[in-house]
């Protein structure tokens, strides 16, 4: 598979896809000419200044995944990539302490007159006395918005001695004091009390322009501002007016509504320190986007998760690590579940029973979808199309969540429904290496490991069969890793899975039948 690098990224990210990929850098390019080069490509790489159009995705018609490096998504069409089941990717915490220092860098050196002293002393000028200074010892520090960046902006402003407020429609007042600072439970409440306001927010319909007349108003009287966040989240026109009138007595500005921004009200006013969005304009952050990116992109077209994909259900890191190793496992169940039941598969019921029944699980009932698919498809399935394609093809999914169990910690079950009947197959992690099993095949109660190849017979409970399938097997050269065998009572029915180390043919298969006298007979590629 072929990557386009079209902007510049550390070259440790490039290093790490050719690893596994064919790597092209072309940076520069035109959006005519990335419109005619990315049919040839699986993957492509972008950073700010270029635009993953719908016109360029609809062009890349092998195209599996598109990689940012940095945070937003802005230049990338999401909508036109999914639609085409094409996974957007992003690193969004390459940046989260650059974008952290600078917050603190602009809010200090307004404080302190930094930028009108230096320009001052370039001037050869000697004005002590024109520039004195306020401390941040004491004073109250509003954060609007609580993520990653937020809270590390937090953690520093506790270091200089500030109080720290902070409002989160999205975060509990115990989030807030698990990190030592207050917790407003309005906007409102906020604005009454802050010496100084930084956001720390994404760029939607809800909070472009949320900072207008009123919420000036509401501030105290020369209050700082600062926004390393996204453009536009104060309305410049009310903004002007606050400094204007001393409201506002400074701000701090690292983002714009239209980027690159050369001309704009604000540069007339000395209080305000506009730095051209440097944020992420560190070499670590720069290094560090880069190599996320590339490792993020090298994932999706392994067809593994892709954690930051933001075309998929998010997976916070906390619910990643509950859930994360069961990911292969459920790919699994349902490749499985594809392969022995008879007959298009019209209805999955996923089950999660244990310790896993009380985590978001959304990740897991896509993964299994995926494995499904792939079996009964030829087209290329991901986290991104799953359901999209298990829609198209009538399958109804469900899902069900029991919390208490007899056997397992955490157990994960799924059933295909069919026009001949119903199938199931269960798989659990034991020890601490988190290693899968399967636990469950139909009625059986089973315990063996998943391998590439394996074979599941159903047969009589009487002597001789075993000994039978081992010779078939033999005579063919097909080696047995491990046998486990269950069944439902002495003389009944019972089930033999058999972990083998080459495929079996459709020859053998109807020979083991005839040999062994089994009433049913599953080979499971995974």
């Amino acid at each position: 598979m072929k990557v386009l690098v079209a902007e510049k990224i550390a070259d440790g990210g490039i290093e790490l896809l050719k690893k596994e990929f064919e790597v092209d850098v072309i940076t520069g390019m035109t959006p005519e000419e990335l419109v005619a080069a990315i049919p040839a490509y699986d993957g492509l790489i972008v950073r700010s200044a270029t635009k993953a159009t719908r016109e360029v995705l609809e062009a890349g018609v092998k195209l599996k995944i598109v990689g940012r490096a940095g945070v937003g998504v802005d230049n990338v069409d999401v909508v036109a990539a999914t639609e085409r089941g094409i996974v957007v990717c992003n690193a969004p915490t390459s940046n989260i302490v650059s974008a952290a220092e600078h917050t603190i860098a602009l809010l200090l050196a307004q404080v302190r007159n930094i930028p009108q002293a230096n320009a001052s002393m370039h001037a050869c000028k000697w004005e002590r006395s024109k520039f004195t200074g306020t401390e941040v010892l004491d004073k109250t520090l509003g954060l609007v918005g609580l993520g990653r960046i937020g809270a590390l902006v937090a953690e520093r402003a506790k270091g200089l001695g500030m109080k720290v407020v902070a409002f989160d429609p999205y975060i509990t007042e115990e989030r807030a004091a698990q990190l030592g600072i207050g917790y407003a439970a309005t906007l409102d409440e906020l604005l009454a009390q802050a010496d100084f306001i930084t956001v720390h927010l994404p760029k939607t319909k809800e909070t472009i322009g949320m900072f207008g007349p009123d919420e000036f108003a509401k501030m105290k009287d020369g209050v700082r501002l600062v926004n390393t966040a996204r453009g536009g989240i104060y309305q410049e026109d009310a903004l002007i007016a606050a400094l204007e009138s001393g409201k506002v007595a400074s701000a701090g500005i690292d983002v714009y509504e239209v980027e690159p921004c050369t001309d704009s009200p604000l540069f007339a006013f000395e209080q305000v320190i506009v730095t051209p969005h440097l944020g992420a304009s560190t070499e670590e952050a720069q290094d560090r986007a880069g190599e996320q990116i590339a490792e993020y992109v090298a994932a999706g077209l392994r067809g593994d998760m892709v954690p930051t994909a933001v075309n998929i259900a998010p997976v916070s890191p906390e619910v990643m690590e509950a859930v994360g190793p069961f990911i292969p496992v459920a790919e699994a169940l349902g490749k499985g579940i594809a392969q022995i039941a008879r007959g298009p598969v019209s209805e999955i019921e996923v089950h999660f029973i244990g310790h896993l029944a009380e985590q978001d699980t959304r990740i897991l009932k896509t993964a299994a979808l995926k494995g499904l698919l792939t079996v009964v498809t030829q087209d290329a399935i991901n986290f991104v199309n799953a359901n999209h394609y298990a829609e198209q093809r009538g399958i109804a999914i469900t899902e069900h969540s029991r919390t208490d169990s007899l056997d397992y910690i955490s157990l994960m079950v799924v059933v295909a429904r069919t026009g001949d009947g119903e199938y199931k197959m269960g798989a659990t992690l034991i020890g601490k290496k988190n290693e899968p099993r399967l636990v469950a095949f139909n009625e059986f109660d089973i315990d063996m490991a998943p391998s590439e190849h394996m074979l599941f017979l159903q047969y009589s409970d009487v002597p001789g069969v075993v000994g039978k399938v081992g010779t078939a097997l033999g005579e063919n050269e097909i080696n047995i890793a491990s046998m486990q065998v269950g069944r439902t009572a002495e003389g009944g029915t019972a089930l033999m899975g058999i972990n083998v180390d080459s495929p079996i043919s459709d020859a053998l298969m109807e020979r083991i039948n005839a040999k062994a006298e089994v009433t049913e007979a599953w080979r499971i590629e995974l």
